[in-house]
C-alpha cells in the first residue's frame, strides 16, 4: 500500500498568537497557488498550546488542507492538574494530532515511556491521532544500543494498544543527537532505525498492520537535506523544527515530499 507523505512543522516554543496566525495564512495561501501538494503530501502545523485556536479559525475559514495538532497533551480528561491541556480541549479546537514523547519533554521535564502510553491512549479515545516520538542519545548511538533502546521506547509506547488502532499511528525518530545541532545521520542509518521501528510493530501487530504506520524522521530536517531522506523506503516524511518556522521553508519540504508520494 502507498502511504500518504506528511511533512509536520514543530514550533516548539515560538510564534505569539499573531505571528502564528500570519504564518498559517503563509503557508495556506502557497497551498492555494500549488493545489497538487496538499493532494499528495499531508501537511501539519503544530502550534504552542496559545496559537490552536487562532491557528484553527484561520485554517477553518480558509479551509484550508493543513491540519492541526498540539505539541503535548495529559491523559486525564479534566481535574486538579494546573497548568495541563486535557484531549477533550484538543478536540474541541479542532485538533486532528498531538504529538508525545518529544525528546524535550523526555529530558527537561521527566517522561517516560509509561507516560507516553497513557497520552497514546487518551489521544486515541477521544478521536486524535499521536504522533509519537522516539529516538536516541549520542552516548546510545555510540554504544552500539540504539536498535535496543528505540524497540523499548516503541514496545512501551504501544502497550495495550489494539491493532486497529496502530494502524492510523504515526511516529517520529529523532536521533536527540541531531535536533538543533545541524548534524543528521546518513539516510540510510535513518532508514534502518525506521525499518526497526516498523519491524517492532510488525511484531506486535501483525506485518498488515505496520506496513500501514507512518514513520517520520526528525532532526535537523530542512529543505536542504529533505531530498536525501524521502526516497528511503521507510520513512514516509518529517518532524520538522526550525525549518517549519518560515512559510518558505516548510512549503519547501512539502514541494519535495510531493515529488515522492
Amino acid at each position: 500500500m502507498t502511504r500518504t507523505p506528511m511533512i509536520a512543522g514543530n514550533w516548539k516554543m515560538f510564534k505569539t498568537p499573531g505571528e502564528a496566525v500570519a504564518l498559517v495564512q503563509e503557508i495556506d495561501d502557497a497551498l492555494k497557488y500549488e493545489p497538487e501538494i496538499a493532494s499528495a503530501v499531508e501537511a501539519v502545523v503544530c502550534p504552542p498550546f496559545v496559537d490552536l485556536k487562532p491557528v484553527a479559525t484561520v485554517l477553518e475559514f480558509d479551509k484550508a488542507r493543513v491540519k492541526l495538532s498540539a505539541q503535548n497533551v495529559h491523559w486525564e480528561k479534566e481535574g486538579a492538574y494546573t497548568g495541563e491541556i486535557s484531549v477533550p480541549m484538543l478536540a474541541d479546537i479542532g485538533c486532528d494530532y498531538c504529538v508525545i514523547g518529544h525528546s524535550e519533554r523526555r529530558e527537561m521535564f521527566g517522561e517516560t515511556d509509561e507516560s507516553v502510553n497513557k497520552k497514546a491512549k487518551a489521544l486515541l479515545a477521544g478521536g486524535i491521532t499521536p504522533i509519537i516520538c522516539c529516538g536516541e542519545t549520542l552516548e546510545t548511538r555510540d554504544a552500539g544500543e540504539t536498535d535496543t533502546f528505540v524497540r523499548s521506547q516503541i514496545r512501551g509506547a504501544l502497550d495495550g494498544i489494539s491493532a486497529e488502532e496502530a494502524a492510523g499511528l504515526v511516529i517520529a525518530y529523532e536521533p536527540i543527537w541531531a535536533i538543533g545541532t545541524g548534524r543528521t545521520p546518513t539516510p540510510e542509518a535513518a532508514n534502518d532505525v525506521c525499518r526497526s521501528i516498523r519491524a517492532t510493530i510488525g511484531a506486535l501487530f501483525g506485518q498488515p498492520i505496520a506496513i500501514q504506520v507512518r514513520i517520520l524522521y526528525g532532526g535537523s530536517a530542512k529543505p536542504e537535506n529533505i531530498m536525501l531522506f524521502m526516497p528511503e523506503p521507510d520513512i514516509d516524511g518529517a518532524l520538522v523544527g526550525g525549518a517549519a518556522l518560515v512559510a518558505d521553508s516548510f512549503v519547501s519540504m512539502l514541494r519535495t515530499a510531493k515529488d515522492y508520494a
